[in-house]
């Protein structure tokens, strides 16, 4: 991307006269479309109450549409969810499991893909941790790990401590060559990182778009492969589950042949709003475009922390860096770090003994520099 576009992207991000902002790993500021559409939402629920409820309840559909478009799924295979951790323990619970079958999880993982699937031990069902350094594993110890009670593998697409990157597709690979499936929690790369399910045959994923999809909190997808829907126990049924939802008089058990069976009952209009106009605002870009212009600002921000004296802790690799920069600050209290930089105008996070630093398409040389600046100035 030129100058001239990454400007054009920062006049729609308010934060951007506020702060340099390298906390998008965590949770994300919202683009000027985003807040418009939530203002634009309960204006109108202020003013109309119900009247206007079905323009709404249309837009879920066109949200559903932009999400399945930009990772390659089809329609059928999204249900609007409210965060990563729904679904995740919708396919952890909605599993046939049986005693004596196990499921693999790294170790390192995000405690939402380690809680719901530590929890199904009260089911009868042994969790096998895989162990990881830095968010990596070798694909030979995943191998070993695999039997034939072995359900499901479940991993996070990036590592959240480090950025690691995933092949998934030799994961997919080794997971169904050995007759289990495969769970990924996306949210640390969907948005920003190619990904195309019709191609990469994962049988789930999930993710919610508060983090590099520039979305508000409460508004996410599930992705079931339709040949798995039927696999799994429906669970949080309700109104809106059924063909006929919306028949309040004569209810059916119809279910949806769709993984929308999942969207029980009422939207989160405002944020499902407001997350369909932040995939529009990124829409305006090819994802390679997006994707090659995260790598060059992750790797300017690379370079001129190493000319301060930083080591990164993040691979560098192509195929396995993502928007995550993990740095080693020996020494350095890392709480008292975090608030020196927010004094100084600048957003950062710190996870697992090391500082993250998590920039979008959008962060500029200018942001670079305070940011270097703050972690260098005594």
């Amino acid at each position: 991307m030129d100058a001239a576009t990454v400007q054009k992207l920062r006049d729609k991000m308010p934060v951007c006269q506020n702060w340099a902002y390298f906390d998008h790993a965590a949770v994300a500021p919202l683009p000027l479309p985003a807040q418009a559409a939530i203002t634009e939402w309960a204006t109108d629920v202020a003013n109309n109450g119900d009247a206007n409820w079905s323009r709404w309840r249309k837009r879920v559909e066109e949200v559903r549409k932009l999400a399945a478009e930009r990772i390659g799924a089809e329609r059928s295979e999204l249900a609007i969810i409210r965060n990563t951790t729904e679904g995740i323990g919708l396919i952890a619970e909605g599993l046939d499991w049986q005693p004596g079958d196990n499921v693999i999880v790294p170790t390192g993982e995000f405690p939402s893909n380690l809680l719901p699937w530590w929890n199904l031990q009260s089911r009868g069902v042994e969790l096998r941790l895989l162990p990881t350094t830095n968010d990596q594993f070798e694909l030979d110890e995943l191998d070993q790990l695999i039997d034939d009670r072995t359900g499901l593998v479940s991993l996070s697409w990036v590592g959240f401590a480090t950025g690691w990157r995933h092949d998934l597709q030799e994961i997919a690979d080794l997971a169904h060559q050995r007759g289990s499936l495969l769970f990924v929690d996306a949210i640390q790369g969907l948005g920003v990182l190619e990904l195309d399910l019709r191609n990469t045959p994962v049988d789930f994923l999930a993710a919610d778009g508060h983090k590099w999809m520039l979305g508000p909190e409460g508004a996410g997808v599930l992705f079931i492969r339709n040949n798995r829907l039927n696999e799994l126990r429906p669970l949080g049924l309700g109104w809106n589950s059924v063909n006929n939802a919306g028949n309040y008089d004569a209810p059916n058990f119809e279910l949806r042949s769709s993984a929308a069976r999942y969207e029980g009952g009422t939207y989160n209009m405002a944020g499902i709003h407001a997350f369909g106009a932040s995939l529009e605002f990124l829409a305006r870009f090819d994802i390679s475009q997006i994707s090659q212009r995260l790598a060059d600002v992750t790797t300017q921000l690379c370079q001129h922390l190493e000319q301060a004296g930083f080591s990164i802790a993040s691979s560098r690799t192509p195929t396995q860096t993502s928007g995550i920069v993990s740095v080693e600050v020996p020494g350095i209290d890392l709480k008292a770090l975090v608030a020196k930089c927010k004094e100084a105008g600048v957003v950062v996070n710190a996870r697992q003994g090391r500082l993250r630093l998590s920039p979008h398409i959008y962060t500029s040389e200018e942001d670079i520099a305070c940011l270097v600046e703050c972690l260098t100035k005594n």
